[in-house]
């Protein structure tokens, strides 16, 4: 379409593009496109480039260069007519000024970019032929020569190599290569161009040298296959005597080899120079000999290496020369990459390794790197890396050389979870082609983002966006992602765990997980291994994962009381929950989890249990926040909600005890891993029979009203006794309770009293309900008159009672008398009666501490187990539970009128203001909160290892030593703990004779 002239061609130009529109009119007018300035679809197309003003300078330029004649009205008929041509020619103007110089000074290459086929590539041998045809190489020799003079092989080898890049670059511009795909090529490019170099180093070696065998290694990117536009070349050079040739002086012309082959690619000449060839990577360096036999490089990797150079060798790869040499050196030196993992330190040493690449950064440039700074594609390499090092051990699959190849072997094999690594794989996609882009510009070597807007929005449009916000927002997008999972996958700490282990114990074949299991303490190995192997079978990304997973596991269950257990428990959590997603990946990523849930499920039954019923709640176990006891409030708030929604008193307890289950695994697991002292767990497992009280009370009343038809004609309450008024329950622990009702004006009150009986009787009913989860039984005991007196009683009974019947022991049980739930107004009103009772004006007469003594030598006598040692006794024996509750409560008896401190049901705040108010010495506070806490604790500790209640130091050697373990001991201390348990309790029996007994207050 011709334009017009006089109708705004500045606009024209503006809205195809061009920047400097009045510059574009003058290249316009004044060059050999004069004549197709007119057409839009020219002036269209250098609109589409990144830079359009570049594009078309350097398309005038590049006219002007070959002057009036046929060559330029051939390329100016293609501009007109050939549409690919065009474009390719143009999106390479368009952007680098490097490629428009090299068109210039070779002007019949652009044909080239006619011809190109994004769809097939040539093959390595393809260009291999290419670059050893442009030095007069023989293509067919096993070692060819160059032909001709150096300075001319040189530059033609410049030219050759140049006119292919320059042939990629457009198809890459263009048409959108796959970035993989061109740093593919590019290393295939440079294989061709080391074997064409070595070619030209073979012409310039004198006559009389001695013939040797040598091989190129190709290193780092190169080795990888996933070399950039601009790079140095990473090679290692190796070399043997020639076969059947004894001559001395071979080492010497392999030395000549590796210096000219390096001198050919890296020199300046007139055609410019390719790339440095870069063979810092050798054994020692810089300082080490720059050729070697393999036998002297095995040598150095054996007994001298450091951890970096085996992350090296991980993209060795023979390039040129003696191929079967280099693939001897391969052979040779791989295994021993797969084994550095093993060396001590190693996942330390690769992670210091990246922190010392970041800091070495210029300031300046830190936040602009592309590369090595963070989120940059360091990030991800050393990540994928490091876990090919751990994990390639075992897994064959895994020892790719290229980034992304390697990526996606991690992904498939489970050691990466999949959407972690579509992202990473973007990621890296992406900050490769944005690499190549700021590379391509200028044709330098660099990794930095460039600051300037112009700059930027050249890249930009390359990339298919349209301003520089965009590419930035998506780079710093991108590199946000990459560095979340570079830390979560780089410093996994599985990964150490992994790598700690022995290589014969990596992998789980049946004969070395049968020794392992063994060597580690099974008691079972066989039925272990039966576990091990139900596991495990299959090519699933499930047996995957628990491939990598179980080899530690293994460890972390020995290092718990019940190893078998453990590895029994774990497998029927994973049948339970293997297909779940987040399940194994969380136990891949998150090392606190699994260890956490390693050492709960070989710890014992009682948490194994509640887990099994509960698998879901595996998820918590890497938060500790998530671990902590709930407050009473938000479990009682949700329980009460869950009972609102279900008219079926049955369905609604389901709630109450689904949420009581999740709660006593949430307590256990803090209490096994050591977040939460006894005294929290006391507390932790009392809010949750609070809660529960409270939802069985909420699911009673509404099944008496409903079956009345109408609401109740009492108030009812539930008063908290024993262990849970004091909130000091253990795992066993029963609900003490006392109820009260008060009836509502003008109620009939025995039709008040008969309903809150059926309430009581209903609550009782719907807790003691079959069920898997440990059963809370509700015990009215402590109520006035015992089984024998009314269940449910009104505060003037409770007050008649009190007043003139109640008996010492009664006020002492009143001490721990505390608000449940129920009616609030009805619990104030309860303890405003019980407080003069339990705090007696003027405390205890000396007939009634007489008495108090007497009910408890009464107790030691009669409830201590027939046969049993009262020294394994946890709660009666000397110095046990009970001591110190007794001294706790007659010091209460005694001083509460007068101490309001003491005024507390909590036994460990009752000593502390004792010895606060001088009542109790500190030490004697410490020797008797030591004993109870510890009793407590041994007590809470056999209900988790054998799922049953028990008072008694275990007697079984197995159970003994669970507990001890789950107490803190190590494995074979369990005459220390017992030691340890009866020297505590001697010393607080000898503080209660002190002050229960003999003192004077």
């Amino acid at each position: 379409m011709a334009v017009n002239r006089t109708q705004g061609r500045v606009a024209w130009l503006a809205k195809a593009g061009f920047a400097d529109t009045a510059a574009a009119e003058r290249e316009l007018d004044g060059s050999a496109l004069a004549e197709l300035a007119d057409r839009s679809d020219l002036v269209a197309a250098l609109g589409a480039v990144s830079d359009p003003d570049l594009g078309l300078r350097e398309l005038v330029r590049l006219l002007d260069a070959m002057g009036p004649g046929a060559d330029r009205d051939e390329l100016l008929d293609q501009l007109a007519i050939d549409t690919s041509c065009r474009r390719r020619l143009l999106a390479v103007l368009g952007f680098s000024s490097a490629f428009a110089d090299h068109l210039v000074q070779h002007p019949d290459q652009w044909r080239e970019l006619g011809v190109a086929d994004a769809a097939a590539r040539p093959t390595a041998g393809e260009l291999r032929v290419r670059l050893l045809d442009a030095v007069g190489g023989d293509t067919g020799a096993d070692d060819p020569v160059a032909q001709g003079d150096r300075t001319t092989l040189l530059d033609a080898l410049r030219v050759a190599y140049r006119r292919h890049v320059l042939e990629l670059a457009a198809l890459d511009l263009a048409d959108g290569l796959e970035v993989a795909d061109v740093a593919a090529e590019l290393a295939e490019l440079a294989d061709a161009t080391l074997e064409a170099a070595l070619a030209v180093a073979r012409s310039q070696l004198p006559a009389e040298a001695v013939p040797c065998r040598f091989a190129v290694i190709g290193m780092g990117k190169c080795g990888g296959r996933e070399l950039n536009y601009v790079s140095d070349v990473d090679v290692i050079f190796v070399a043997e005597p020639a076969d059947g040739d004894d001559r001395s002086g071979w080492l010497a012309t392999a030395t000549t080899l590796a210096t000219e082959l390096m001198r050919a690619c890296s020199e300046h000449t007139a055609q410019g120079t390719i790339w440095p060839v870069d063979a810092a990577l050798r054994p020692e360096g810089k300082a080490g000999p720059l050729v070697r036999t393999v036998a002297s490089h095995v040598a150095y990797y054996r007994d001298w290496a450091k951890t970096w150079e085996f992350q090296a060798l991980l993209k060795a790869r023979p390039v040129a020369g003696d191929r079967a040499l280099g693939e001897l050196y391969v052979d040779a030196v791989l295994p021993m990459v797969w084994d550095a993992a093993g060396r001590e330190g190693f996942v330390g040493e690769v992670q210091a390794m990246r922190r010392r690449v970041e800091d070495h950064i210029r300031p300046a440039e830190v936040d602009r790197q592309l590369k090595l700074g963070p989120g940059g594609l360091r990030d991800v390499e050393f990540a994928v890396q490091l876990l090919q090092l751990v994990h390639g051990r075992a897994d064959e699959s895994l020892r790719a050389s290229s980034t992304l190849d390697a990526l996606g072997a991690l992904t498939g094999g489970g050691y990466v979870g999949r959407n972690d690594g579509a992202v990473l794989d973007h990621a890296y996609r992406f900050l490769r082609m944005l690499e190549h882009r700021i590379q391509l510009r200028r044709l330098r070597r660099t990794h930095v983002v460039p600051d300037a807007d112009e700059q930027l929005r050249v890249i930009a449009r390359s990339l298919g966006m349209r301003h520089p916000g965009e590419l930035v927002e998506q780079w710093r997008q991108q590199a946000q992602e990459v560095r979340r999972l570079h830390e979560k996958i780089f410093y996994r700490p599985l990964l150490s765990a992994v790598a700690r282990l022995p290589g014969d114990e990596v992998t789980l074949s049946p004969d070395a997980a049968l020794a392992r299991l063994k060597a580690l303490g099974y008691v079972d190995p066989a039925g272990a291994l039966r576990h091990i192997e139900a596991l495990t079978v299959g090519v699933s990304r499930r047996a995957s994962i628990q491939r990598t997973l179980l080899p530690v596991l293994l460890g972390w269950f020995a290092d718990a009381p019940q190893p078998d257990v453990g590895l029994a428990g774990f497998r029927k959590v994973s049948d339970a929950l293997g297909t779940t997603p987040w399940y194994l990946r969380l136990l891949r990523d998150d090392n606190a989890a699994a260890e956490r849930m390693s050492r709960v499920l070989a710890s014992g039954r009682y948490t194994t249990e509640l887990l099994l019923r509960a698998p879901g709640a595996v998820a918590m176990l890497g938060d500790d926040a998530e671990l902590r006891p709930r407050e009473r409030e938000p479990l009682e708030r949700e329980v009460l909600a869950g009972v609102q929604r279900h008219d079926d008193p049955e369905d609604a307890i389901g709630v109450v005890r689904a949420m009581r289950r999740r709660e006593l695994l949430r307590v256990s697991v803090s209490d096994l891993v050591g977040i939460s002292t006894v005294d929290e767990v006391g507390a932790g497992l009392t809010a949750v029979a609070e809660a529960t009280l409270a939802g069985a009370l909420s699911a009673a009343i509404r099944a008496v009203e409903a079956g009345r038809g109408g609401p109740l004609p009492t108030r009812i309450a539930v008063v908290a006794m024993g262990r849970l008024g004091g909130r000091e329950m253990g795992y066993a622990s029963d609900a003490d309770v006392l109820y009260v009702h008060s009836p509502v004006p003008e109620a009939d009150e025995p039709e008040a009293a008969a309903a809150a009986l059926a309430v009581a009787n209903e609550m009782t009913r719907l807790l003691a309900l079959p069920s898997p989860e440990p059963s809370l039984t509700v015990d009215a005991a402590l109520r006035p008159e015992g089984k024998q007196g009314p269940l449910v009683r009104t505060l003037p009974s409770y007050a008649a009672y009190y007043e003139r019947w109640s008996e010492v022991w009664e006020r002492q049980a009143l001490l721990r008398a505390a608000p449940c739930c129920g009616d609030p107004e009805l619990l104030r009103r309860f303890e405003a009666l019980i407080d003069p009772l339990r705090w007696p004006a003027g405390g205890l007469g000396d007939t009634q501490v007489r008495e108090v003594r007497r009910i408890k030598a009464r107790v030691e006598s009669e409830r201590l187990p027939r046969g049993a040692d009262p020294s394994t006794h946890l709660k009666l024996g000397p110095g046990g539970l009970a001591d110190v509750e007794w001294c706790a409560q007659l010091l209460q008896l005694r001083h509460a009128s007068t101490v309001p401190a003491l005024r507390t049901t909590s036994t460990p705040g009752a000593l502390n203001a004792a010895a606060g108010a001088g009542l109790l010495d500190r030490v004697d506070e410490e020797a008797l909160l030591t004993a109870w806490r510890r009793a407590s604790a041994i007590r809470n500790a056999t209900v988790l290892v054998t799922g049953r209640p028990s008072d008694m130091i275990p007697k079984d050697p197995a159970t003994l030593s669970a507990v001890s373990q789950v107490l803190g001991y190590a494995v074979g201390e369990t005459t220390t703990f017992v030691d340890d348990q009866h020297r505590v309790a001697r010393q607080a029996r000898a503080v209660v004779e002190r002050v229960f007994y003999e003192d004077p207050h």
